[in-house]
């Protein structure tokens, strides 16, 4: 849960915090080394959050489709390679083209033969048509007799039968090389769309056919995210409700944009609609394949009291959810909150203060911060060092440091190790240097703590 989350960053921060809050050297001459802990303080607001559904989303690019070969045929020369731009009707794999050239020819030569005949049908009907004409003029002068007459029309008529067959006979073999040239033409596996290609799976010597793919091509200059919408969610989003696209990483990078489509139906198996997110990509940030972290926003929640979540602690002896609160922050002693945070000149730390357990309930989450139940506007409430109260009904007394919204949000963010590692070491050193031998104890223990939550990969 996200609260055990938030609970295990400070947990760790915390121990660095016995070394690096204190007070100056009178104070720590005057009380036992680690009798009473230090702990970060913040005052809670009052406000709404957005509301926000948080999912897995799958980049490819705009257009993106395979690439198909129309014919089988053995690959002889491939022209592109994956990341190539290329435009639409580029060349990109030759296939061996020399059974569909014989066939060309088999089908250009069987043209010409029935043009040839054409003309003699054509020659004949001619002829034929000369001697009716002859006849029908002896006819009319009763120089020729009736049957005569009537056996060359009969010839014109099959003559006439004969050229209609061959003229037939052409258009059927124009209509095959027409196919044949077209075949040809297939053995050239062109771009369907401009854009860049990847997916290779073209080599000269293979052998492909129409169901297997050689390329995949897309323009990276546009892409679209997909993510998958459960039943739960598709009532509360629709078509134009933000987002936070967000590739975590070495290259951390977010851009805010849109959904632009969502299916009306949801699949029988996971009980999800996909939707779509289009985004410029001109920069190229982003590759087709590669999973993104996507915030779906769908309004606020209502007004409640926020604290940050690192402030939610499970409390280990009932199990029960709440904060810390230092009630006396507010009324007997009030302190003010920092406009920002100095590490190396941090907020002095108050005199012990009574912090008291209290169970909350939790009515939103967002960004880090939590909407509540059980804390009233202006609490002090503890976000790091929690574990350090001992006391078993949920009291105990601490020294409280005010720090800012800011430098909690920033300590959430901490997600790599690495990053926890080097703010405890710069802490620490400024405990050794306030504390002397005092400091390289809590230094100790840190560097323990540490070293255990290395293999559990992130600390927040």
């Amino acid at each position: 849960m996200k609260f055990q989350k938030t609970a295990s960053l400070a947990m760790l921060v915390s121990v660095v915090l016995v070394a690096g809050c204190g007070g100056d050297e009178t104070d720590l001459a005057e009380r036992p080394a680690g009798s009473i802990p230090s702990v970060e303080v913040i005052q809670a607001r009052y406000g709404a959050l957005p509301l926000v559904e948080r999912v897995t989303g799958l980049v490819r690019a705009s257009n993106q489709v395979a690439i198909y070969p129309e014919i089988s045929g053995q690959i002889v020369k491939v022209v592109a390679d994956n990341g190539a731009y290329v435009r639409q009707g580029s060349p990109l794999v030759y296939l061996n083209d020399k059974q569909y050239a014989d066939q060309v020819r088999q089908v250009e030569a069987a043209l010409q033969i029935a043009q040839a005949d054409a003309k003699r049908t054509d020659a004949t009907l001619a002829e034929v048509r000369t001697r009716l004409d002859r006849v029908a003029k002896l006819a009319e002068k009763q120089l020729q007799s009736v049957q005569e007459l009537e056996a060359i029309q009969a010839q014109v008529a099959v003559a006439e039968a004969s050229h209609e067959q061959s003229l037939a006979r052409i258009s059927q073999a124009e209509a095959n090389v027409e196919e044949q040239k077209e075949a040809l033409r297939k053995t050239v596996i062109r771009a369907p769309i401009s854009g860049n290609i990847g997916l290779r799976n073209a080599e000269v010597g293979m052998r492909v056919d129409p169901g297997q793919s050689v390329f995949t091509i897309g323009s990276f200059s546009r892409v679209v995210v997909e993510v998958a919408i459960t039943d739960e969610m598709i009532n509360r989003i629709e078509n134009g409700s933000p987002v936070r696209i967000i590739k975590e990483g070495l290259d951390p990078y977010e851009v805010t944009a849109r959904i632009s489509r969502i299916s009306p139906f949801l699949e029988a198996g996971s009980y999800s609609a996909e939707a779509e997110i289009e985004i410029d990509n001109s920069d190229g940030v982003l590759r087709p394949g590669m999973f993104v972290a996507v915030d779906i926003f769908y309004g606020e929640s209502t007004q409640a009291t926020l604290i940050p979540e690192s402030a939610l602690y499970e409390n280990p002896n009932t199990g029960a959810l709440g904060v810390y609160v230092a009630s006396s922050l507010k009324t007997e002693t009030p302190i003010d909150e920092p406009d920002d945070y100095d590490p190396e000149n941090p907020p002095a730390l108050t005199d012990p203060t009574p912090m008291k357990f209290q169970p909350i309930e939790v009515i939103a989450r967002g960004r880090g911060v939590a909407g509540v139940r059980g804390v009233s506007l202006g609490d002090w409430v503890i976000t790091v060092g929690q574990n350090l109260i001992r006391g078993l009904d949920g009291t105990g007394d601490a020294r409280a440091r005010p720090v800012s919204w800011e430098r909690i949000a920033h300590l959430q963010s901490l997600q790599d190790q690495d990053l926890l590692i080097q703010f405890m070491d710069k802490q620490q050193q400024l405990a050794r240097e306030s504390f002397g031998e005092n400091g390289a104890v809590a230094d100790s223990n840190a560097r323990s703590i540490g070293s255990d939550n290395s293999g559990g990969g992130s600390a927040n």
